[in-house]
């Protein structure tokens, strides 16, 4: 514990420098920080899937000194400081465990998910789904909204239920071709996907880590046929393309 505590003081000696002594660092804003910030958190997304353990330490330590920088930022203006947001923080954590600061028992780990909802709710919070940030790409958000209303009952019984849902939103989608419809396309598009999320969830896949594999593994092919192409690709046939995709697999 004492060295942890000592690298994040230092950490806190080193923002403190920067934010004194360096042009650039100097001159940031909670604004200009967050696309940077975001750029940070996608970049540990991608050593997650690699299972870069290099990266994911280096990628920790980026997102853990942009949290430093905020919180010096906010200092400054006297909003307040990096001790004001972990006290929050551990205060928060101690009241939504119970089961581990108070005398509530618990049956495992989906008990505890219902009662950090039921928990937000009491201190405040309006609705199951306020936590939900709006800026998430749309997957992650669908997969975060189903998994939180869950938590209140609104759910499928079982697996078939919501598999039915799905054929359901592709006859739909069928119809809606059918009918020409471009809106009513873009609906029951949508409508499949948000069903697929919800499978996914039952099978417990997380949808956006198993697209993001699948769309590694459709690089890694169509880059071995742009390697292999005897000729530019646009003068090849598809079928020639799919000769070296069928090699790329193998």
């Amino acid at each position: 514990m004492e060295e942890k505590l000592k690298a994040f003081e230092r950490t806190l000696k080193i923002m403190d420098d920067l934010r004194a002594k360096c042009p650039w660092d100097m001159k940031q804003t909670t604004h200009s920080l967050r696309n940077l910030t975001i750029e940070e958190t996608f970049e540990l997304a991608d050593a997650i899937i690699e299972d870069d353990v290099k990266g994911i330490k280096e990628e920790v330590g980026d997102i853990m000194l942009h949290m430093v920088f905020y919180s010096k930022i906010a200092e400054e203006k006297q909003w307040f400081d990096i001790s004001d947001a972990l006290n929050d923080l551990c205060d928060k954590l101690i009241s939504r465990h119970p089961h581990i600061y108070g005398d509530t028992e618990v049956s495992g780990e989906e008990e505890v998910k219902q009662n950090w909802e039921k928990l937000k709710l009491k201190e405040g919070k309006k609705s199951v789904l306020g936590g939900v940030p709006k800026s998430l790409p749309a997957m992650v958000k669908a997969y975060r909204m189903q998994e939180k209303t869950a938590q209140v009952g609104f759910e499928w019984d079982n697996l078939d239920h919501v598999w039915d849902k799905v054929e359901e939103e592709t006859e739909e989608l069928k119809e809606a071709i059918d009918l020409n419809a471009a809106d009513k396309i873009e609906e029951e598009i949508g409508d499949l996907f948000f069903a697929l999320i919800n499978y996914s969830r039952f099978l417990n896949v997380d949808p956006e880590t198993a697209l993001e594999k699948t769309n590694k593994k459709f690089k890694a092919r169509f880059e071995y046929i742009e390697s292999k192409a005897p000729k530019s690709l646009t003068e090849m046939t598809l079928e020639e393309m799919d000769k070296l995709w069928e090699e790329a697999k193998n």
